[in-house]
């Protein structure tokens, strides 16, 4: 890759470091911000520099990525850096905001004069690592020459779907793709609680679908991680699931549709971070199935 990038990243999180690296790796210059410093220290083994606030951290940037908690944490965040922002810099902003934040986002966007790129991903922690992540994205035909090696850095492949990031396209398209892996998620933890209150071998339930069409890569491996006691560190944490879920019933309700699963895939993300487990992947909502007396723990817990 030819081009060389100033890039800042804010937020460095389970996603935000992993993309750190991957610019830093693919050659680009790179300063990161978190909330929490101590989170953001190690990525200087990488070559990733530390700034001490937002507005330091995109000073001279060609590209400003946020990887931030929700919307209003973005907002807030790029507020704090807007000292430091020159007119006609690249954001792209890949937070999982929500249909209503995405709006008051770009509306900042344009009274910097900031290109804006709705640009959220799918994939956690083991593919963001890895740099293979699907990036959604939205955002001006003419600027995308700047963002597109970002983009190839963090991402095996990108989706474009749409030239306006301000109308949140690629945002409904992951709020979509994310109410299926909730859901999904949820579904393999009660069907391991389902096992255990009926004495069921999880494994005989395994080679019933073995190769049909009911079998699938994901269930396995979400329910792996409940089995063997792997749910820490999180590919993607329960907190964060219960938020996104949320924005998912309320992006149904704007719309005028029910979601019935994903409310019920919120309360259960909301019970297991009550339980203790936010920061865990969030397969550890199989723990919401049980009473906090009852649910025991770890692999030995979801046995039958």
């Amino acid at each position: 890759m030819t081009d060389r990038l100033t890039v800042s990243v804010l937020g460095t999180g389970i996603m935000g470091a992993a993309m750190a690296r991957n610019l830093a790796r693919a050659g680009h210059t790179v300063r990161a911000w978190n909330r929490s410093p101590d989170k953001a220290r190690p990525l200087t083994e990488d070559g990733v520099g530390i700034a001490d606030s937002p507005a330091e951290a995109v000073r001279g940037a060609d590209v400003v990525l946020t990887m931030l908690y929700d919307g209003p944490a973005a907002l807030d965040v790029m507020r704090q850096a807007a000292d430091g922002l020159r007119p006609g810099i690249a954001w792209v902003q890949s937070t999982t905001a929500g249909v209503e934040a995405i709006a008051d986002l770009a509306a900042f966007a344009r009274e910097r004069d900031l290109v804006f790129f709705d640009a959220p991903v799918l994939g956690t922690r083991q593919p963001a690592e890895a740099g293979q992540l699907l990036v959604l994205a939205a955002g001006p035909a003419d600027g995308r020459d700047t963002v597109t090696p970002v983009f190839d850095a963090v991402g095996a492949r990108t989706v474009w779907t749409g030239e306006d990031g301000a109308e949140g396209s690629a945002t409904r398209l992951k709020l979509v793709a994310n109410s299926w892996v909730l859901s999904v998620t949820n579904a393999a933890g009660e069907v391991l609680a389902l096992a255990k209150a009926l004495g069921v071998d999880p494994q005989a339930f395994f080679d019933a679908i073995d190769g049909g069409p009911l079998d699938m890569g994901y269930l396995r491996a979400k329910s792996a991680l409940i089995l063997e006691d792997r749910l820490s560190p999180a590919q993607f944490a329960v907190s964060t699931a219960a938020k996104d879920a949320r924005l998912i019933v309320e992006a149904g309700a704007g719309g005028g549709v029910r979601l019935d699963v994903a409310t019920a895939s919120a309360e259960r993300f909301e019970r297991a971070t009550a339980q203790g487990h936010g920061d865990e992947d969030m397969a550890a909502a199989y723990f919401a199935s049980f009473d906090e007396k009852a649910r025991g723990g770890g692999g030995s817990g979801a046995g039958a």
